[in-house]
């Protein structure tokens, strides 16, 4: 990619597609063609085929999704699993009519058998159960993931597939109850060091590990494989480290200077038990990440709870 190509960011509001907006105006790109969900539709078909057609983007980053954290996946899985099939459908059939048109699709490491092998590896997928918290948005995933592989397969199209770790990063969502639970533990630290809380309950036991990507790190990644990688083969994105959330919850604690009790709740649901995906394949490639978890943290806290 350089100055010059038309180059689209879907969902360039969100944790991942600013951050994308950032990494392509550090690397000399035009400013990216990019619509707001009110003036674009993603799940019709019509309006994503006339915008593609007025557009006629050369590069596509598919980051735009319905997310959320486990409560959210819960209570909303029917939204999940619809609104990620229909933009993953619409916006790579429309990419199709395109030639050489190259997107790089978006998927995430939930989309992963709720028990394999640790760190994962990408030929983990379709292996075995998925977790059942996030099933209907992890399915809707994989058909992403799939029909990038049918398209590249019927008719040549320059469709690759990327699975991130769980991200964090300026713009994320913070609401505590549909929130990750790394933004979802910053705001519950915020809020009870302002308010000087007694203590904190955090969601089940603490003992499950999860790995964590700096979202700026991600964009980097997906920028050097858009320029570089044009294979079916989906390929896992992630720092190859892993963290405990009680580890996470009293680090988070010391951030945001609350001194108070961390409470964990094992009635609420765990999730995954550990979610480290292997990161091999994109090492040998060239790429690795440089923000560190301690460091991102701060400055994502600095940022989003300005004091």
């Amino acid at each position: 990619m350089k100055a010059g190509d038309r180059i689209y960011v879907a969902g360039h509001t969100g944790l991942v597609g600013s951050a994308l907006c950032r990494q392509l105006k550090q690397a000399g790109c035009d400013e990216p063609i990019v619509r707001k969900s009110g003036n674009l539709d993603l799940r019709n078909q019509d309006a994503i085929n006339s915008f593609f057609k007025t557009e006629k983007p050369q590069y596509v980053f598919l980051a735009a999704a319905t997310v959320g954290g486990i409560l959210a996946n819960h209570t909303r899985r029917a939204e999940f699993i619809y609104d990620n099939l229909m933009i993953a459908a619409n916006v790579l059939h429309a990419a199709a009519q395109l030639p050489d048109a190259k997107v790089l699709f978006l998927g995430s490491s939930c989309i992963y058998p709720k028990f394999a092998v640790q760190p994962i590896q990408e030929e983990s997928l379709l292996t075995g159960p998925l977790e059942e918290t996030n099933q209907p948005y992890a399915l809707a995933k994989i058909a992403g993931i799939e029909l990038c592989k049918a398209y590249r397969a019927q008719y040549g199209c320059h469709f690759i597939s990327v699975m991130p770790t769980n991200l964090y990063g300026p713009n994320d969502n913070f609401d505590p109850d549909s929130s990750h639970v790394l933004p979802g533990l910053m705001y519950k630290m915020h809020e009870a060091a302002r308010t000087r809380a007694p203590f904190v309950e955090v969601w089940g036991t603490g003992a499950p590990r999860r790995e964590f990507l700096h979202a700026d790190d991600l964009a980097a990644a997906c920028v050097f494989l858009m320029n570089t990688y044009d294979a079916p083969d989906v390929l896992n994105i992630g720092t190859g480290e892993d963290i405990s959330i009680h580890d996470l919850a009293h680090l988070m604690a010391k951030t945001v200077g609350y001194d108070g009790e961390i409470r964990f709740n094992p009635d609420k649901p765990d999730g995954t038990p550990r979610k480290l995906l292997d990161v091999s394949k994109i090492h040998a490639l060239g790429w690795r990440h440089k923000i560190s978890l301690e460091e991102g943290i701060r400055t994502v806290y600095a940022e989003a709870f300005p004091q």
